[in-house]
């Protein structure tokens, strides 16, 4: 059972993360985002795949080359990019993407977590 302490230290984690990537993005800097895509069609390498829709929202391969930090394909069907506020508007009109969440690392300020070490 979790205990009631735990769960809004993760909600509040979970806050922190959104306001920062939030207040990057309006502060006109680029920020990591998450892009969920629609998986890439059978004997469609993956990597060109995704790198193909970040290339049309952006302008150019070279674009998307320089913003595309990681790209996945084997729990999820998407891609890591660092991307401007028009940019990620781009990124979020292409007919592939399905969700864009803002992307931060995260770590536990203890090693001891509802009794486990």
């Amino acid at each position: 059972m979790k205990h009631p302490a735990s769960i809004s230290l993760v909600l509040v984690l979970v806050l922190i993360v959104v306001a920062t990537a939030s207040a990057a993005a309006m502060a006109g800097g680029a920020a990591n985002y998450l892009v969920y895509v629609d998986p890439h069609p059978p004997g469609v390498d993956c990597q060109k795949y995704q790198l193909g829709i970040l290339a049309a929202a952006l302008g150019g391969e070279e674009k998307a080359k320089a913003a595309m930090v990681y790209n996945y394909r084997n729990v999820m069907s998407g891609f890591s990019a660092r991307l401007t506020p028009s940019e990620l508007e781009a990124v979020k009109k292409q007919p592939q993407v399905n969700r864009v969440l803002p992307s931060s690392t995260l770590s536990l300020m203890s090693s001891n977590f509802d009794g486990v070490s």
